[in-house]
């Protein structure tokens, strides 16, 4: 069950980048996987900051970041 509901906020938390990130998103089902992979970046980059989140606003909140980052990355090399 963790498992879906990993996969559900990763989901979310993807369109919120898109959606945030206007014009550097990958369409729809780009920005779902760019959030799911961006699950993982947020709760290592947190981890970094020694930030910790609880529930299911503050793993939305941490995909959303990692998202956002991992969409900036994206775009700075698909620049170049």
């Amino acid at each position: 069950m963790n498992f879906i509901a990993f996969l559900i906020i990763g989901a979310l938390a993807g369109w919120i980048a898109g959606n945030i990130m206007k014009g550097k998103g990958f369409g729809l089902l780009g920005n779902m996987l760019v959030g799911i992979v961006g699950a993982f970046v947020g709760g290592f980059l947190f981890g970094l900051l020694g930030l910790a989140s609880f529930g299911f606003i503050g793993s939305l909140v941490t995909a959303t970041v990692g998202a956002i980052v991992l969409i900036y990355v994206v775009s700075l090399i698909k620049k170049s």
